[in-house]
């Protein structure tokens, strides 16, 4: 029957009558037939399926095996034996140079009649030798994709124990080696499916023996950081680490960025090879390990790594996104790269010229993963845009490609650089490291303290968090002849954009020191600034203006702007003015006299004087948290108690100012208080904010900050020793004292005066009682008649035809507390936000009130507590809670910003287009340089330090593989900060393909 098959498979019929007598002989074989006979047919059979030199031969060989296989299973194991199959695997099949391509496959069918006979473990333990000798020889592609085919279809034969770890190693050993020698489509898909077989072997054999992993990944680190291979091995090895489970990531990144056996060199060459693994298409969770293992290398502080790989890849890995299936893995490693990138602008500009282009072609595109692209590729950009500002030459045709994209606001922009820095990244050998520290989770810099510097730091600290400031100072002009500002300049530079955890602010206390202030000494926060203010005022008064850009954006009438542009910039963003009056009580003559302001010192009112039933004008209000309504009736007027009032009688008392009842949050049930909320109306059950708003009111018996500024605008009365000379009546007399505030401060400074000198004991005594500290209170102003017309315009509160009082309301943006019981002595530390306008931009600023759902609570902007050093996440209730807690911890001086809408309206829109202009201040580029070459030399300085206790680290026990999760944030108040040298080198690149 054999000489039949092989005469009708030789001959030269066609095909379709060769099949109909080849179904002939394969039917008679399902009939009994002796063993030679049987034996005869799986030889020709055999020959026919490895070495037929036709499709349609193999074909039939494979029929009449399967068919033996199943009708004379008895024969098929003895012809199918242990024997046969050694020689098939080590000397092939077929005459010389032309062995069969078939063996493996010719193998895998005949296991599958052999697996339940006696013999069948010989035969396993004999393919578990010959498929790991088999890998060893680094067989093509194919051959290994039919070694991975076999043993997942009989996983009897994978390697066991021992040899099933060094199967794994050689197996990867054997993809670092893949090449696809065809780039059509057709051969780069076969190429990919070889692959994945051979890494879905990996997987399989992960899955039942996790052991085998850690070698396996091991290995793969031994091929790609090797330097002694010329040629790179392949990335098909990206195949291998999308198997490898994530939950192992971080013990296996934390062993090899602390593992003192790798080189700088090894390692440079290693991640650079994994980042080429973007090209790999169709990999899942390589993106995630790049990451982790650059975040890994910044931790440990490596950055010459981390500079010389970002720079010489990051071009290679932008140009991956104009392929879409290896797109979002390209774009996520790229984020991080540049945001991480951010002691210098040099990666970024690396990508200027490709920008423009690839946004180009992802609109063309005009899909889903596209556009999603171009959002996340636009907020990236921003983001750089942001931190290496100054460039306008070099920017334009990249903001001309992305004008039409979303823009993410500065918040989200800050969180992005703030999370992703290199010195953010936490180090898991803190303990080992104790000079090596991070950056704020905050994103936030310290102060180092100088030497009982914590008043200035404080005080630095507070007004670089006012906002408005703190632009105008950062867009301050190169050349304007105004040292000390320009020191303050780069002193907020190096807080917003330095890498370091803490800066010293040396350079600016030494130009900003009261000469009266002695050196190591603990001082007086709010002397000092007072004295920084006046400094910086006069600086500027002489003649040395900075702040021209709203004359040059010409948002202002010649009249507003002759008023406004006169005002040096501590004027426009602190200056206040007030008046006092005095009133001769026998011929009621009035003096006044206007002065400026800066800040307002409140005293404490006497025990015995009851400050809630003060007679002020125009009570302080204090209110909750929520947004300031207009009222319903706009031309509601509060009249100064010395305006129309009739003369009294002789004998009469003087008659008591008007009260006015103050707006606030009160409990239902309680007793109506004059500063409290009933005068007005106000239904506190049905406010969903009153609970928050109770906290910034005081309980009955304490002080609050309105109680102060009440007392302190309350009437005076000058007798006995203290009477007043009344140039009208030429002698002295009882007279009556009022301040009037005139006009409100953008920013206003509070300051309590809490020390008093005790002759006793001749020094400053501190008063430490609890003051509570609304979140949001108005002030009462007084506006002139010839302001009425331009208040209701701007639709100002409580204002109307005539002379009288408005309501500037305020929102608390920093609290400076000092910690001790002597001015000569204790602590300062501050608690600060970001307060901004909560009406977006775009929006008509006509009164009209937001709707509930869009506003923006004040106890939803994140506080911050600054702390020399150290600076941490807070919150307004800690604010509120501190002395509670801390007795001798007591609020000192407290910033307000003016919110808008109200006084100043004209101001407030010159500031809000400016702000809109020039809301990423352009740093000059001389200060743009100094700060990214300070950055540099931070990163060289925490590297030298890691190295230097590496020998110290080597010596310790050899942990085990899982480590103890160290994750502390550990500050140092002992880092050094500074400016001075070095920018890195540059570079160039272009676009490539896909490698395969």
């Amino acid at each position: 029957m054999d000489k039949i098959l092989e005469a009708v498979v030789m001959s030269s019929y066609p095909n379709n009558v060769k099949q109909g007598l080849v179904r002939r002989v394969i039917e008679a074989a399902k009939q009994p037939m002796d063993s030679e006979q049987c034996w005869s047919m799986l030889e020709l059979s055999t020959k026919l399926y490895l070495t037929g030199d036709t499709k349609y031969k193999r074909e039939i060989g494979k029929e009449v095996l399967e068919v033996y296989g199943h009708y004379h299973p008895e024969e098929f194991e003895e012809f199918f034996n242990v024997r046969f199959l050694l020689s098939l695997l080590q000397e092939g099949y077929g005459p010389l140079g032309k062995r069969s391509h078939y063996v493996l496959d010719y193998i895998q069918l005949g296991l599958q009649f052999v697996s339940e006979s006696p013999s069948a473990n010989s035969i396993f333990s004999l393919l578990r030798i010959e498929v790991l000798r088999k890998v060893c020889e680094r067989p093509s592609p194919k051959q290994c994709a039919k070694i991975s085919k076999l043993l997942t279809q009989h996983p009897q034969c994978i390697p066991t124990g021992k040899h099933q770890v060094l199967f794994c190693q050689q197996l990867i050993r054997c993809i670092g080696q893949f090449q696809c020698v065809s780039e059509g489509e057709e051969a780069i898909m076969e190429f990919l499916e070889q692959v994945n077989k051979v890494s879905g072997l990996l997987q399989r054999i992960w899955r039942t023996q996790t052991s085998a992993i850690l070698p396996s990944l091991k290995e793969l680190f031994t091929i790609i950081s090797s330097t002694e291979e010329q040629e790179a091995p392949s990335n098909a090895l990206a195949s291998v680490v999308q198997f490898v489970p994530l939950e192992l990531m971080d013990g296996v990144i934390r062993n090899l960025t602390n593992d003192d056996s790798i080189t700088d060199v090894q390692m440079m060459t290693a991640i650079g090879r994994m980042i080429d693994w973007v090209s790999w298409p169709l990999g899942k969770n390589i993106d995630k390990w790049i990451i982790a293992l650059l975040k890994g290398l910044a931790a440990v502080k490596k950055f010459s790594i981390l500079i010389e790989v970002t720079l010489s890849k990051i071009e290679k890995v932008f140009s991956k996104l104009l392929y879409p299936i290896v797109r979002e893995g390209a774009l996520s490693v790229l984020q991080y790269m540049l945001l991480s990138f951010q002691h210098s602008h040099e990666a970024f500009h690396l990508l200027l010229p490709h920008i423009p282009r690839l946004v180009a072609s992802l609109k063309k595109e005009d899909s889903n993963s596209a556009t999603s692209s171009l959002e996340q590729l636009a907020e990236l950009i921003h983001c750089m845009f942001f931190r290496f500002s100054g460039f306008p030459d070099l920017y334009e045709p990249v903001l001309e490609a992305v004008k039409a994209l979303p823009i993410p606001n500065e918040d989200r922009i800050k969180h992005l650089l703030g999370q992703n820095a290199w010195t953010s990244q936490k180090n898991e050998l803190a303990c080992f490291y104790p000079r090596l520290v991070s950056k704020s989770e905050t994103g936030k810099i310290g102060l180092i303290n100088l030497g009982n510097t914590c008043y200035m730091n404080s005080i630095i600290q507070s007004l670089f968090m006012a906002s408005d400031f703190r632009h105008s100072v950062l867009n301050l002009t190169e050349g304007n002849s105004q040292p000390l500002m320009t020191k303050l300049q780069w002193l907020f530079a190096f807080l917003e954009h330095s890498q370091r955890p803490a800066i010293s602010p040396e350079s600016f206390l030494s130009a900003s020191w009261p000469p009266w202030f002695t050196p190591g000494a603990q001082q007086d926060c709010s002397e000092y600034l007072k004295y920084l203010l006046d400094r910086l005022h006069e600086e500027e008064k002489t003649g040395k203006r900075i702040y021209q850009k709203l004359k040059e954006s010409s948002l202002m009438s010649q009249a507003v702007e002759h008023h406004y542009l006169n005002k040096t910039l501590i004027e426009k963003m602190f200056g206040g003015k007030m008046m006092t009056k005095i009133r001769c009580l026998k011929c009621l003559n009035v003096s006044s006299r206007e002065e400026a302001f800066t800040d307002l010192s409140l005293a404490f009112p006497p025990p015995d004087r009851h400050t809630r039933g003060s007679t002020s004008v125009l009570p302080v209000e204090q209110i909750g948290p929520q947004f300031i309504e207009p009222p319903e009736n706009p031309s509601q007027l509060i009249g100064s108690p010395w305006i129309q009032r009739k003369a009294p009688k002789a004998g009469d008392p003087a008659a008591p100012p008007v009260l006015v009842e103050t707006l606030g949050l009160q409990e239902t049930g309680e007793a109506a208080n004059p500063l409290r909320g009933d005068a007005v109306g106000m239904d506190t059950a049905k406010d969903p904010l009153s609970a928050f708003g109770e906290q910034a009111c005081a309980p009955k018996d304490s002080r609050s900050v309105p109680d102060l500024i009440n007392y302190f605008l309350s009437p005076e009365r000058l007798t006995a020793e203290n009477k007043y000379h009344c140039e009208k009546c030429a002698s002295l007399q009882d007279a009556e004292k009022v301040a009037e505030l005139t006009e409100g401060p953008h920013y206003l400074i509070l300051t309590l005066l809490r020390f008093s000198f005790d002759p006793r004991t001749m020094k400053r005594k501190k008063i430490l009682d609890n003051v509570s500290i609304p979140v949001v209170l108005k002030l009462p102003v007084l506006v002139t008649p010839e302001e009425t017309e331009e208040v209701c315009q701007c639709g100002k509160d409580r204002a109307a035809p005539g002379s009288g009082f408005m309501s500037v309301v305020y929102d608390l943006c920093s609290v400076v507390v000092h910690s001790g019981i002597s001015s000569e002595s204790g602590h300062y530390y501050c608690y600060s936000r970001e307060c901004t306008d909560t009406v977006p931009h775009g929006q008509p600023q006509d009164g009209t009130p937001k709707p509930a759902s869009d506003k923006q609570l004040d106890f939803e902007i994140q506080w911050y507590l600054f702390n020399d050093t150290r600076v941490s996440f807070s919150s307004f209730e800690s604010v509120s809670n501190v002395t509670s807690f801390f007795p001798k911890d007591t609020a000192y001086v407290l910033f307000y910003r003016q919110r808008p809408g109200r006084q100043g309206c004209l101001l407030h829109e010159a500031l809000a287009e400016a702000g809109r202009m020039h809301s990423e201040p352009s740093l000059h580029k001389d200060l743009m340089e100094a700060i990214s070459k300070d950055n540099i030399l931070y990163l060289q300085e925490q590297e030298k330090e890691a190295r230097n206790r590496a020998a110290y680290i080597s010596t310790l026990p050899k942990s085990p593989l899982w480590w103890r999760d160290f994750d502390r944030d550990k500050d140092d108040d002992n880092s050094s900060g500074g400016c001075s040298p070095a920018a890195g080198g540059g570079g160039s690149g272009s676009f490539h393909g896909l490698v395969f």
